[in-house]
């Protein structure tokens, strides 16, 4: 068996490890869906009426819908830095390190099971949204579109996810430091426009890397005009991918010291 065979077959064993965790332990990856479900009841039904003026659209709901989709996107990756902490901190990553098996297989196992996990919360959530009066107009080539974009993103973030775990001390500081990219997508403008913020803040949620993948995401849902904003979110992702592979596989083999 060549290198790469061997690495593959262990990292699909790896996979199959993870995902098996997953189908007996399914309220972390329920969790991922449920906090982006209360958001978009809360503020289509809450506070609907009061913001949706503001967005220029006809319907509040087609607005904050692709906001609240990429937000069960950023959601996976407290489960991926649980999961990766949970592993390194009970020593079963040592007993991995004794037996004939790819270095590189632990993380690619918890990454792509993380990935599919994620994707699995954002369809939940895209189908909530879509009972409660969500209505996109995207074609096939643009919902495919989608589906590349969201992949990108949870892929991006789900490396930088399995790094956090492995540098936390413990589960619940790991479950803590990926909590700022939950919420940054409603520092953008997943909920209102930043044209209608604070100078400082409007600043900060135009320039911050969700919001052109916000943008992004709603043109290609609701057939409104992209501009530069598809490419700008292609870059963080892959800029965002980069880091955190890079930043993944230094600490794991800092790990092994």
């Amino acid at each position: 068996m060549t290198t790469l065979a061997h690495s593959l077959s262990d990292s699909a064993t790896m996979l199959r490890r993870n995902l098996k965790h997953a189908q007996r332990y399914p309220s972390m990856t329920i969790s991922t869906a449920v906090m982006p479900v209360l958001m978009l009841l809360l503020f289509n039904y809450v506070f609907g009426g009061a913001l949706g003026a503001g967005t220029g659209s006809a319907r509040y709901i087609d607005y904050i819908a692709p906001g609240i989709v990429l937000m069960a996107a950023t959601s996976g990756a407290v489960a991926t830095a649980v999961g990766v902490c949970v592993d390194m901190t009970e020593g079963i990553v040592n007993r991995f390190r004794t037996m004939p098996i790819s270095r590189a297989s632990f993380l690619t196992g918890h990454v792509v099971g993380g990935v599919i996990q994620t994707l699995i919360s954002v369809g939940l959530v895209l189908g909530v949204a879509v009972l409660v009066g969500f209505r996109p107009t995207a074609t096939p080539l643009e919902w495919l579109a989608v589906a590349g974009l969201l992949t990108g993103l949870v892929l991006a973030l789900t490396w930088l996810a399995a790094a956090m775990g492995l540098v936390a001390k413990t589960p619940e500081t790991a479950s803590n430091m990926p909590m700022p990219l939950t919420f940054l997508p409603l520092l953008g403008s997943a909920i209102v426009p930043p044209e209608s913020m604070p100078t400082g803040l409007r600043w900060f949620a135009e320039y911050q890397p969700f919001t052109p993948l916000i943008e992004t995401l709603r043109g290609l849902l609701m057939g409104t005009p992209i501009g530069n904003s598809g490419f700008i979110a292609l870059a963080w992702c892959a800029g965002l991918a980069l880091v955190g592979y890079l930043w993944a596989r230094s600490a794991f083999r800092r790990t092994g010291r």
